[in-house]
């Protein structure tokens, strides 16, 4: 039997889970086990879990876990060092050069644990099989145009916070754009194909931002792309990979431009392979934007957690990806889970 160890979330601001009650009570259904945290911050309620069979645990109680329990979360474990015992399924950010993934890989080989990344869970042609792209995009070109409209203002965008819908979200920034009267800026955004390109694209359009859409034809050439500094804001929505041309050099900050604002939607300043940079940390929910220079402005909005902005959405819409393939959890050596061991294996020289 599979049991399934629903983790709560250590990270703030993040309401996100991959897997929903109606979820939980399919794989019950079908002979798993299902273990659901309590949490403080998880945008659907514990007494949703328990209604459909879910077995009910404390809060960050996973370290003591049956042994041959997966546990499943979707961001960062707290960094205490301490060694890694059980299977996780997460998003590890580990496998491109970060610093910080060495430590946590560190810390599987350590424990004898098994990392099974959720953004190397793919089918055979390389595609992944779930992501949160859309609703990152989305929520990450509304917080460069947050960053935008306080610039306006002479200011550096302030606190961000979580919206109970998309719809709440477009109401806040329209009211806020009326108060700047009918100024709009221009965006450009790189990868507007993919799913982060076409969420951050929409957002655009409805707040009526026109909008510049390139993906692989336009940055072909491998660059420079004096178009980025033409445009108000830049939306990177291409993952950093080796080859990635790069976008912003590092001569941005100090060249004659339009740009004031990038939204690095992406967001791997640690990458080797990073095309944007001017900037080498990630920005928080309590300060969204990096000043990299002062006259002209440039601000770096790059939170690695976006989709957390929309919870509800965003939660659901992984979830129903995801669901297919946690259901075939019983079959760790092949397919998308055997090819997501074989990435943790080479990462770490096994």
């Amino acid at each position: 039997m599979v049991h399934l160890w629903v983790r709560s979330e250590s990270r703030p601001n993040e309401e996100r889970v991959g897997l929903t009650p109606q979820g939980a009570a399919k794989l019950i259904a079908s002979g798993f086990r299902v273990t659901v945290e309590q949490s403080q911050q998880r945008i659907i309620p514990i007494a949703d879990y328990a209604q459909v069979g879910c077995a009910i645990a404390p809060e960050f109680s996973w370290v003591d876990a049956p042994i041959d329990a997966m546990i499943f979360g979707l961001k960062e474990l707290p960094d205490d060092g301490t060694p890694l015992r059980h299977r996780h399924i997460m998003f590890g950010h580990a496998y491109k050069g970060q610093p910080a993934g060495r430590v946590l890989l560190d810390r599987f080989l350590a424990g004898g644990g098994t990392l099974y990344d959720l953004e190397y869970l793919t089918e055979a042609d390389g595609r992944r099989v779930a992501a949160f792209g859309y609703w990152a995009g989305y929520a990450g070109a509304a917080v460069a145009l947050i960053c935008w409209m306080a610039a306006q203002h002479g200011k550096i965008a302030g606190p961000l916070k979580a919206y109970p819908s998309a719809n709440h979200m477009l109401i806040a920034l329209q009211q806020d754009l009326i108060a700047l009267g009918t100024a709009r800026p221009t965006a450009l955004i790189i990868g507007a194909l993919g799913r982060v390109g076409n969420g951050a694209a929409d957002l655009c359009e409805a707040m009526g931002v026109a909008t510049t859409k390139w993906d692989m034809a336009e940055t072909a050439s491998g660059g420079p792309f004096p178009e980025v500094l033409a445009h108000d804001i830049f939306l990177n929505c291409i993952l950093a990979r080796p080859g990635t041309p790069v976008f912003v050099p590092a001569s941005a900050k100090v060249a004659l431009r339009r740009l004031s604002v990038i939204g690095d939607i992406a967001c791997d300043p640690d990458s080797d392979f990073s095309p944007i940079k001017v900037y080498d940390r990630t920005t928080t929910w309590d300060q969204p934007a990096l000043r990299v220079h002062d006259h002209p402005v440039l601000d770096v909005a790059a939170i690695d957690n976006l989709p957390s902005m929309l919870p509800a959405e965003s939660s659901e819409n992984y979830a129903s990806q995801l669901l297919p393939y946690l259901a075939r959890l019983d079959q760790l050596d092949q397919g998308v889970w055997g090819r997501a061991q074989e990435w943790f294996e080479k990462a770490v020289g096994q």
